[in-house]
């Protein structure tokens, strides 16, 4: 994910989800995040970054991730939700839900 900022800096919403192989929460969460992806595509795009991958060290850095998973949406380059540990699929639905009635209603 070379690209990293070019993707979060998008009009798109795009969900992120910071893992390391060796987390056992986290190979917990991948079939959930599958799912999500999966059932969500149009409305979110969902990326997985490897916390062990070198390349990625100074965006682990840049959001300071000291656990895993570590999950985010982001749009424009904001982060608009962020959460450490387990959480399940409705979970993940129901921040996407919120987000975009948020994004919808009129900022006074």
């Amino acid at each position: 994910m070379k690209d990293f900022d070019k993707v979060i800096w998008r009009d798109a919403l795009t969900f992120v989800d910071f893992f390391a192989t060796w987390c056992g929460p986290c190979q917990m969460m991948h079939p959930v995040i599958d799912k999500f992806a999966e059932q969500m595509k149009g409305r979110v795009d969902v990326y997985k970054i490897d916390i062990d991958d070198r390349e990625m060290i100074e965006i682990i850095r840049r959001y300071n991730i000291m656990s895993v998973p570590t999950l985010m949406f982001f749009r424009r380059g904001e982060v608009l939700w962020r959460e450490s540990g387990r959480t399940s699929y409705e979970r993940l639905v129901a921040v996407l839900d919120e987000i975009e009635k948020r994004e919808k209603t009129p900022q006074s």
